[in-house]
């Protein structure tokens, strides 16, 4: 770990989580780490809250991939991001000094929309009426038109993203050592003139997945990128990704995904 020693902290400004951050960077000071006021100086990134923080996290630092991401707990359930508890600080250090440290790699969305710009995810990616209306997309899979969906809208999630919105939607839980796609449909239309597959599928890392909004004045859709929204009007061309990119986190003994899995379903 002597490369990686300068530690940003990520939390919400309320008493509370101020006092936690202020003993956690007490403890880390003296176990040789530094702690920098400005995420680009660092090369570990603590997250203190829950899920929603450790993704708000990865956003707002940039999806870094020359870093550690670490989850630290508030809350009884550790979630599916967050490894340690608020409350056993010392189990993290130990794993941050350890040596022999091993690193989990999760992979990340790339979402280009109009071409005017490339946005990133972690979870997922939806795409959804902005009115209380169904809307339709044409659905390619690189070059092949595959589908007309018309419906609520559409969710595209990571294989880590798959316990969330998709498992909601009847998505498959996704092992992360598979770098895919998942698509779901959100409440779709099926009729004589709509048909989808109305079941999710998996497409390959490599693949790209391509919507295209039907102009039929339903073309200003709400766009999520995992918890935060997307504000584009007049959207006409969606094209959805691997990134090639990757989250590194700690990988700990006994608490694979699976793991995370079971303890947070079972």
């Amino acid at each position: 770990m002597a490369d990686r020693q300068h530690v940003y902290l990520f939390y919400r400004q309320v008493p509370e989580l101020t006092k936690k951050a202020t003993e956690l960077s007490e403890l880390a000071e003296k176990n040789g780490f530094n702690i920098v006021e400005n995420h680009q100086e660092a090369n570990i990134i603590i997250s203190i809250g829950g899920d929603g923080t450790f993704l708000q996290s990865v956003r707002k630092t940039g999806f870094r991939n020359d870093c550690l991401y670490v989850g630290l707990a508030t809350k009884e359930n550790l979630g599916m991001y967050c490894d340690f508890h608020i409350d056993e600080i010392s189990e993290m250090i130990a794993a941050m000094t350890d040596k022999h440290i091993k690193v989990r790699k999760y992979p990340t969305i790339k979402v280009n929309v109009d071409g005017e710009g490339t946005f990133y995810c972690l979870n997922e990616f939806s795409i959804r009426s902005g009115i209380i209306k169904t809307f339709a997309l044409d659905v390619y899979i690189d070059d092949l038109h595959f589908e007309t969906f018309c419906g609520d809208g559409m969710l595209i999630a990571t294989p880590t993203g798959s316990t969330a919105y998709n498992k909601s939607v009847k998505g498959a839980v996704v092992d992360p050592l598979l770098p895919c796609l998942q698509v779901s449909e959100i409440a779709s239309l099926n009729n004589n003139q709509f048909r989808t597959l109305d079941s999710s599928f998996i497409l390959s890392g490599d693949r790209k997945l391509i919507f295209h909004v039907i102009q039929d004045g339903n073309d200003y859709p709400t766009m999520a990128m995992d918890n935060e929204a997307l504000s584009i009007q007049h959207v006409k061309k969606v094209e959805v990704q691997l990134s090639g990119e990757v989250i590194k986190t700690i990988k700990l003994k006994n608490n694979s995904f699976w793991h995370k899995v079971k303890r947070s379903f079972l």
